[in-house]
């Protein structure tokens, strides 16, 4: 993996030479409502590769402190996904489990006299906040005294009032220029139980209050997050400031990376598996990490992504081929490279003996002879690519099978078209060729040229196989489909299903083993496969116009 090298890190550097602080400390605070996405691998990645460039940490932070949706599945599946990507936390630790210390601080606040609780309601909340050109409103509780909002956030917290009855808002300044600054709420009322703490607490602090008050209590030095938190870093450094947090942590915001066709709203991610769109999170088409790895990616080629898309102030858009050419570059020399025909088209070898089975010697990756070599049968029966065969030669750039041409069949022998079957449609669904036992591979034979190189599979000793290819599974807003909606612009063509034969070789194939299929790409081994059934996803095709040298 390449070293990552930022503008978070020079930060870094300079505040390690002047002394601001003694070690690095991250945290990757994920709200568990949800299955992570390679968004998240971003956050992921720099938080622990930025840490570790220093000799420093990373802790998980679960932030739990909207128990809507939220479960100990997401949790669980959050911790797996780390440890999928290579990533240990120092600990890891739940916003949960600062309620009492957070519920503290803000009645520090309410009797320092920057706190007061609300009765406006969320729409009245909205009007008097004013826009972004106007000014807002000072609620008429604002004034309360330091005793009636100590008396009336106890007695929230007791349960004495329903979700919206009132709220617990900062006192800053209603006229600020930033909309945030104008007495945001600190908490708000929900009767619902917590995954963690039960029915413990009715009253939730909001992420704006928790997240700083969280980040001081771990020793946080960078709390980095995503460009849209830009407007919130002072709001952040006054409830440090205002709480007078013996532990001064400093926030840093980057711009969000979006990914073409790759949609990475939880919003939109939940939506398309609870109406069926999906397989679950963990479909193929999902941008989640359980869903890319799936799909084949693996955590290397993620985490050498993200570090080339790099870090920077503004938000950027990059190309999602970009990610099959880390996955290409980090499997070239790992997968083995058995045979696939995916379209299979049945050849009959008619001067080869009825009943024999011989085998050839294969590598199994010509560019690692450290993966060692294989045995591939070959017989008189055998399936090619139906795009291998065409029966009459268009032109002399046709670099593969016809009536009357010869090629050679990959690590075997020359074979010649001499005559095709036809059904009563007039498609060909079988052809009869010759074979020339002069001219096995590695034999040494120098004779005549064949017309090209294809691949096969020994028809009685293949193993049925089901192949899935995959393609974005929403279109980008374009021009065409403005005005659309999210789910007007699925692709309904995202999932294609091949059904067709791999060598024997595969027999014993488990979930998540990698192979390049000779001329058809990177696949994995799905996690429904089965020795009765065999199943391969394709991650990638094998060839793509994207090199990062280039760019």
């Amino acid at each position: 993996m390449e070293e990552i090298n930022n503008f978070i890190k020079t930060i870094m550097e300079k505040d390690l030479e002047e002394g601001r602080v003694k070690q690095i400390v991250t945290r990757f605070p994920p709200e568990p409502n949800a299955y992570l996405h390679i968004g998240h691998a971003r956050a992921i990645v720099n938080d622990f590769e930025l840490a570790k460039a220093f000799g420093g940490y990373t802790n998980l932070r679960f932030d739990d402190t909207n128990p809507v949706n939220e479960g100990a599945e997401y949790v669980d599946a959050i911790i797996d996904d780390l440890k999928w990507l290579g990533y240990t936390p120092k600990n890891i630790y739940f916003g949960s489990d600062y309620f009492e210390k957070t519920y503290q601080k803000a009645i520090l606040l309410i009797k320092k006299g920057l706190a007061y609780v609300d009765d406006l309601s969320p729409e009245e909340m909205t009007e008097y906040r004013g826009t972004l050109t106007e000014p807002g409103r000072e609620s008429p509780c604002r004034n309360r005294s330091v005793e009636e909002n100590l008396r009336l956030f106890e007695e929230m917290r007791a349960g004495k009032y329903a979700n919206g009855e009132k709220t617990l808002r900062a006192k800053i300044d209603m006229s600020s220029p930033n909309i945030n600054m104008r007495d945001p709420v600190m908490y708000r009322i929900l009767h619902v139980t917590h995954h963690r703490q039960g029915d413990k607490w009715c009253i939730y602090p909001m992420y704006d209050f928790a997240h700083p008050l969280q980040d001081a209590f771990e020793g946080v030095t960078h709390s980095l997050c995503s460009l849209e938190y830009d407007n919130h870093r002072v709001l952040y450094d006054w409830f440090i400031e205002k709480c007078e947090m013996e532990h001064v942590p400093h926030q840093y915001e980057w711009g969000r990376l979006n990914i073409t066709n790759t949609v990475m709203s939880k919003r939109y991610l939940r939506q398309l598996v609870e109406g069926g769109y999906v397989t679950g999170y963990d479909d193929p088409r999902m941008p989640t990490l359980v869903g890319l790895k799936r799909k084949g990616f693996t955590a290397e080629a993620i985490k050498n992504f993200i570090i080339y898309t790099g870090l920077s102030r503004i938000n950027s858009t990059t190309d999602a081929d970009n990610l099959d050419y880390f996955l290409r570059e980090e499997q070239k020399l790992k997968a083995t490279r058995p045979m696939a025909v995916l379209n299979p088209l049945k050849v009959v070898i008619d001067n080869y003996p009825e009943g024999q089975i011989e085998y050839v010697e294969a590598s199994n990756n010509m560019e690692n002879e450290e993966l060692g070599n294989r045995q591939i049968a070959f017989g008189k029966y055998l399936y090619i690519e139906q795009e291998d065969f065409i029966e009459e030669k268009p032109n002399r750039k046709w670099k593969r099978l016809s009536i009357g041409d010869e090629v050679r069949l990959m690590h075997a022998y020359f074979i010649k078209c001499e005559s095709v079957v036809k059904d009563d449609n007039g498609n060909i669904i079988e052809i009869h060729c010759t074979y020339d036992p002069e001219t096995k591979s590695g034999s040494g034979f120098e004779g005549r040229k064949p017309n090209g190189t294809i691949h096969y599979v020994e028809a009685t000793t293949a193993l049925k196989a089901t192949f899935n290819h995959f393609e974005p599974l929403v279109f980008d807003e374009t021009e065409e489909t403005q005005g659309k909606s999210f789910l007007e612009r699925l692709n309904p063509n995202s999932w294609t299903k091949l059904e067709g034969y791999v060598e024997a070789s595969l027999k014993d194939t488990k979930p998540l083993d990698r192979f390049q299929f000779i001329r058809n790409g990177y696949y994995c081994t799905d996690k429904d496969s089965t020795k009765e059934h065999l199943i391969f996803n394709r991650t990638c095709p094998l060839k793509s116009s994207f090199n990062p040298k280039n760019n």
